[in-house]
């Protein structure tokens, strides 16, 4: 597979796709759904408000769940590499080869990217983005780099707990407050921002609407909503919010309990709402 997939950029109020033929052509606005897979060991797993002591087994097979997603006409799916997010550095990396080489559909990939060295390992890979999210709090300097070298291929995870800032695979707590934390990165370059509500993630309770608009209308970035999503209508009242910066949301218990169906979650954001 090529090192160098579309990539999505926003310009203004205007979302666009990168293609490897020409410049920029402008998307028509819709809702990204993007089904999750997290990996730890080397298996398919979900975790309860990102806690390693509450895990849920949900495929032997990540790249067999890849296929699946693919098949229902996913047009993004976001991988995490859990023991990587805990431990610094890549851990199932050759399951994400695998992936890779299993499947056209573009990837988003986070979990132990803290080198500039590991974003173009995975870039060349032929992930599509590479998400930073400890390396980004600790080292604004490096995600500088990062959006230089690889434009357009960088996204900012901020995961957050009653608005505060949690790092190392959300087994660490800080007092920085998530907002401030976005607009310190705005204009580097980002193509977007992935805001995980860990209280939420994993539980099914509904995605935290406001604070994801919120974040949406604070920053000029594009805004992916993660963490909580329990059915259509949550899909339904993302499309329904005002702030144009939303770009897509992450589902990922959802979808393996049966509580959303991927292929119906995608026509309904395709045909959107007005704004």
């Amino acid at each position: 597979m090529p090192g160098r997939l579309p990539a999505r950029g926003y310009t203004g109020n205007r979302f666009f796709i990168w293609i490897r033929t020409g410049p920029p052509v402008p998307e028509q606005f819709s809702l990204i759904i993007i089904p999750a897979i997290d990996i730890r060991g080397g298996r398919c797993v979900r975790l309860l408000q990102g806690d390693f002591q509450r895990e849920t087994v949900y495929g032997a097979d990540p790249v067999e769940v890849a296929l699946r997603w693919a098949r229902k006409g996913a047009e993004r799916i976001h991988i995490v590499d859990l023991d990587g997010s805990r431990d610094g550095h890549p851990v199932n990396d050759a399951v994400i080869r695998q992936i890779l080489s299993a499947v056209s559909v573009p990837i988003e990939l986070g979990g132990g990217i803290r080198e500039v060295g590991t974003v173009e390992y995975y870039l060349d890979m032929g992930v599509g983005w590479v998400i930073l999210g400890t390396a980004a709090l600790k080292n604004r300097d490096f995600v500088g780099e990062a959006c230089r070298r690889f434009p357009g291929r960088i996204i900012l995870g901020i995961d957050a707990k009653d608005g505060k800032l949690a790092i190392e695979g959300w087994t660490e707590a800080t007092g920085a407050d998530a907002l401030e934390v976005a607009r310190r990165y705005e204009g580097i370059g980002l193509a977007a921002i992935v805001y995980t509500d860990i209280s939420r993630d994993g539980m099914e309770t509904g995605v935290n609407v406001p604070a994801t608009e919120r974040l949406a209308r604070s920053v000029a970035i594009p805004v992916i909503a993660s963490g909580g999503v329990a059915g259509i209508g949550d899909i339904e009242r993302l499309l329904g919010v005002a702030a144009p910066g939303i770009l897509g949301v992450i589902t990922g218990k959802a979808l393996y309990t049966g509580a959303l169906d991927l292929e119906e979650a995608i026509r309904i954001a395709k045909a959107g709402v007005p704004r």
